[in-house]
Order: structure tokens, then sequence, then C-alpha cells
């Protein structure tokens, strides 16, 4: 019976309590984890960005993102919902190395994490990826196709970053909204084979 039905007295039923998912957006400094969260979020995006300065040359490399002027130094924060009765809090944490200690915060409770990498500097992939497989947080792989970075498969980026097999890796667009979801429900159908899976192995 459904909602609209309702009970036999004529009341409808209670179709239960929203359910918000808590996602981690993280990957290398410059990647575009603050445009994904900004271009999929249906609400204004808090965001703790700050100038760059001359201060930080020597620990923030911005050979290979020259036009970057910012940097997260907190987190962002969004807000999707995918369907009715779902939704996705994001949360995009900051890329360079000095802000790490602010991970194990962030990461508390989620359900599992996108891995943006630019494959113009895959290597900075690595310490997102070895985090994640770490703490055993369901998570993807989403290759942000920077005009000027040479194409690569999705195969081709799993080998280089040697990830455990059955990780997803997919090709977006961290500017467009439609791609950017995409990503996003492939996680949580990601994540959601991970843990029956759990469960099974549990029970079995």
């Amino acid at each position: 019976m459904t909602a609209a039905q309702g009970d036999p007295n004529g009341a409808a039923l209670d179709p239960g309590p929203d359910l918000a998912l808590k996602i981690l957006v993280a990957g290398g400094f410059g990647v575009g984890k603050t445009t994904l969260v900004g271009s999929v979020s249906e609400i204004r995006p808090l965001r703790t960005e700050e100038q760059l300065t001359s201060a930080g040359e020597s620990v923030d490399d911005t050979e290979k993102v020259h036009r970057k002027t910012t940097t997260t130094v907190a987190m962002d924060f969004g807000r999707i919902t995918i369907r009715s009765g779902l939704s996705l809090y994001l949360f995009g944490t900051p890329g360079q190395d000095r802000f790490w200690f602010l991970w194990d915060d962030l990461s508390d409770g989620a359900l599992g994490a996108v891995v943006l990498a630019d494959t113009r500097r895959l290597e900075d992939s690595f310490p997102a990826v070895g985090y994640f497989e770490r703490r055993a947080i369901p998570f993807l792989v989403a290759v942000n196709c920077f005009t000027e970075a040479r194409s690569h498969g999705a195969d081709e980026v799993a080998r280089a970053l040697d990830l455990d097999r059955g990780t997803p890796v997919v090709l977006c667009d961290a500017r467009d909204r439609d791609s950017g979801k995409e990503v996003l429900i492939r996680l949580v159908e990601h994540a959601g084979r991970q843990y029956t899976s759990r469960v099974l192995d549990s029970v079995g």
C-alpha cells in the first residue's frame, strides 16, 4: 500500500524520515574539489578559501595550476538532493598536507568519498587513495577532465594508481552539475554494494 493510498481510515501514511548521507570530496591541491561542490550544491556552498600568498610558496606547488589564487583551509560544504527522501551532504577537504589533520574529523561518519584526480599530476592522488583504503571507507576516483590535459582511459588511471580491484574510476567535468551528480550517484551505488557485501560476509 502506498503513502498516497493511506490507511483504511483515510489517513496518509508517514513516508518516514528523509535520509541524509555524508560524502567527502578529496584529492590534491587544485584538482577541482571546491568547483565540484559548488557546481552540484543546491544551496549556496559554504567555503573557507583564503588567498594564496608568497608566504606559502615553499609548500604550495602551483606550477601546474598557475591560475589558482585561493586555497581551501578548512572545508567546503554543500548539499544535493539525489531523489525524494535522499540528500547528500558534501564536505570538500583541504588539499595541502599541512591541513590534513582536519581529515579525521571530516571523515567521521562518512558513507564514502570522491577522490578527484588530475592526470597532469596523478601522483597527488596517492595520499587520498591511501587514506581511504587504510580506513576502509568506500571511494571512487573521478578524473577531472581539464581541457589542456592528455586524455586517459579509466583502466589506465586505475593501473597508474594501483587501485584495489572493483574501485570505480569515472571521467567527469567538475564544472558541470549533471556530470558531478552522476559521480555522486556512482559513489552511493558503490558504497551500497560494499556495505551489502560486508553484511553478507559477517553473517556467512
